[in-house]
């Protein structure tokens, strides 16, 4: 009996044991199907919350989760820090690589376009641009700043849509200058489906400007349908933040000669369109010459003189028809139709010749310069040269006058393109006129009349997709 006893003990014993165990695996493995779904859940929140909040937030005491997301929203408001516009550690190379404006962001570029910023984006992990500052003189003393659309920084104000968010180094009254900085982002429009901007913010070195000049705001109303509207800000301490900004900062640099070509011709049209002028049916060879003059710095000294040459040469050659007129005489539409009749744009060295992407392609272009600019001018001289080439036409060459006031110090010296010769006048050269009018003209006169007719005209369908 003691034996059989023994043995009930330790079988009682034994299955003791076995259920304490199965009760003590039953309980770890519910404390790891809890720990996976806490696992989980913190997972899905550092999906949008930055790792450095993630590490925060596991020391901090146990809160409801409604508290504790505003909490957090709160910190990342806290958090946005705004930077100068204008990086004066950058000063003495403004515009080399990524600026002094804006310094710390990277540019984008699709081949063949100019370099451009896009908020917000993957580059700005979804975060929006923000500006703020109102200081016309000194740009270091605007800010900018990237921040979540959800915690967007104290007393901001949204601004819905696109905004466009230009920086010039130069300014936005010069034709040429102000057409520069709006070429970039006509071509950002062609590419994203002719999006357009509903604002635009302008800056000058980082410099807040309210306004542009008549002629570049015509050929935005003409591009877009709508009449620029510009930002102003008012309050020093309110910043602006944006639902959707793209930020051109070179200019068009970067662009291939095919894609500047494709904008000249959308541009070139849309002003065609907006001003009610229709491409010419007539299939008779005609030459259109046009001298286009200065009054002040850089006209022609003898203006009758001048006008007399190119009548008489402009006379030897059947159907060719002189124009003279001044820019600042001109409306808008009235430049645009003067150019549509020209075939050879006779003018100085100026922002008038900006208009030149105006006329039909292959059209000539003759260029006139008061003396020095040829050794001191620098690579400012050749803007229409390049123009030319970029829109299509044709540049014939320049005449730099030799003869003209002279400079106090040495000719080579830059003080000498600054108090004399920048704003001096030209003169003129009765038999060099001659002769070079005479070789543009039978140039034109030879390629008019080998066209098929219309071929140089652009078609007022080709841009109503825009």
């Amino acid at each position: 009996m003691a034996t059989i006893a023994s043995v009930w003990r330790r079988l009682v014993t034994c299955l003791s044991s076995l259920k304490f165990y199965l009760i003590l695996l039953c309980l770890v493995a519910t404390v790891f199907v809890l720990l996976q779904i806490c696992s989980f859940q913190i997972t899905q929140h550092s999906l949008s919350l930055p790792p450095a909040l993630l590490t925060y937030l596991k020391h901090q005491p146990e809160q409801q989760s409604e508290n504790k997301t505003a909490y957090l929203v709160e910190k990342l408001r806290e958090s946005v820090t705004f930077l100068p516009l204008k990086d004066i550690r950058f000063s003495n190379k403004p515009l080399e690589g990524h600026t002094w404006f804006m310094s710390s962001l990277l540019d984008n570029q699709t081949k063949g376009e100019a370099q451009y910023q896009e908020f917000p984006a993957d580059s700005s992990n979804g975060r929006l641009l923000c500006l703020k500052g109102i200081d016309e003189h000194d740009g270091s003393w605007n800010y900018y700043a990237l921040a979540w659309p959800e915690a967007l920084p104290t007393n901001a104000m949204l601004q819905e849509g696109l905004t466009f968010v230009s920086y010039n180094q130069y300014d936005y009254g010069n034709l040429w200058h102000g057409l520069s900085a709006a070429f970039p982002f006509v071509s950002w429009s062609l590419r994203n489906q002719c999006e357009k901007p509903q604002k635009w913010v302008l800056y000058h070195k980082g410099e807040l400007r309210y306004w542009m000049g008549n002629w570049l705001s015509e050929i935005l109303t003409a591009t877009y349908g709508q009449e620029p509207e510009i930002i102003h800000f008012v309050d020093k301490n309110k910043p602006v933040c944006f639902e959707k900004a793209v930020v051109m900062r070179h200019n068009e640099g970067g662009m291939s000669r095919e894609k500047r070509l494709e904008v000249f011709d959308h541009l070139r049209c849309k002003v065609r369109n907006y001003c009610n002028i229709a491409s010419s049916e007539t299939s008779k060879p005609r030459i259109g010459m046009t001298l286009l003059l200065r009054t002040g710095a850089r006209s022609f000294k003898n203006e009758s003189a001048v006008i007399n040459v190119f009548k008489r040469e402009c006379e030897r050659v059947d159907g060719c028809v002189l124009s003279v007129s001044y820019s600042n005489n001109l409306t808008f539409c009235e430049q645009v139709e003067l150019m549509k009749r020209t075939d050879v744009l006779v003018s100085p060295h100026g922002a008038q010749l900006t208009n030149l992407f105006l006329m039909d392609r292959n059209s000539s272009v003759m260029e006139f310069f008061p003396k020095g600019w040829l050794k001191l001018a620098g690579v400012g001289q050749l803007v229409y040269k390049w123009g030319a080439n970029w829109s299509g036409m044709r540049h014939e060459g320049a005449w730099h006058d030799p003869f003209g006031e002279t400079c106090k110090f040495p000719d080579t010296d830059k003080r000498c393109m600054s108090l004399v010769y920048k704003n001096a006048m030209i003169g003129y050269n009765e038999t060099y006129f001659g002769e070079w009018a005479r070789l543009v003209l039978g140039k034109v006169n030879i390629r008019k009349k080998e066209e098929i007719p219309e071929h140089n005209h652009v078609s007022l369908d080709v841009c109503s997709q825009c």
